[in-house]
């Protein structure tokens, strides 16, 4: 039997959790033990694996310091078909990003950098470590 995939909405939901996790430094377990429930179940959460129910979900927001509609900014938006629903192609690598440790650093870090000029000459380096075109402002 073929295992189901997680519903793009949860794997969105779980993604926002981590990054507000991660934002505010708390381990998986630290969390856990706040909402009384294992490690293991904040991984499974986070991956979109298990679904996080309205309650519980309102008990992370209260832990991780968000209103519940943050876990749902830039969530897919989810199209009928005539199998039922699809994702609509929305870019999602922007969260997918953010929600990993180098993002998380590189944003913090990127952010405190005060000359906006260096900024710009950082983006257009990266840019060109990437093969891209430097994007003009």
């Amino acid at each position: 039997m073929a295992k189901k995939a997680p519903n793009p909405i949860d794997k969105h939901v779980g993604s926002r959790v981590r990054m507000r996790r991660m934002m505010v430094g708390m381990s998986q377990e630290k969390l856990g033990e706040s909402l009384g429930i294992t490690f293991q179940q904040i991984q499974k959460y986070e991956k979109g694996t298990n679904r996080i129910g309205a309650s519980r979900l309102q008990q992370i927001s209260i832990t991780l310091g968000v209103p519940v509609a943050f876990f749902f900014e830039g969530a897919p938006t989810l199209v009928p078909n005539e199998e039922g629903f699809s994702e609509a192609a929305s870019p999602t690598f922007v969260n997918d990003f953010l929600a990993t440790s180098d993002g998380l650093a590189l944003t913090r870090n990127f952010m405190r950098i005060s000359d906006s000029k260096v900024r710009r000459r950082i983006v257009d380096l990266v840019a060109a470590i990437a093969g891209d075109e430097p994007v003009q402002a």
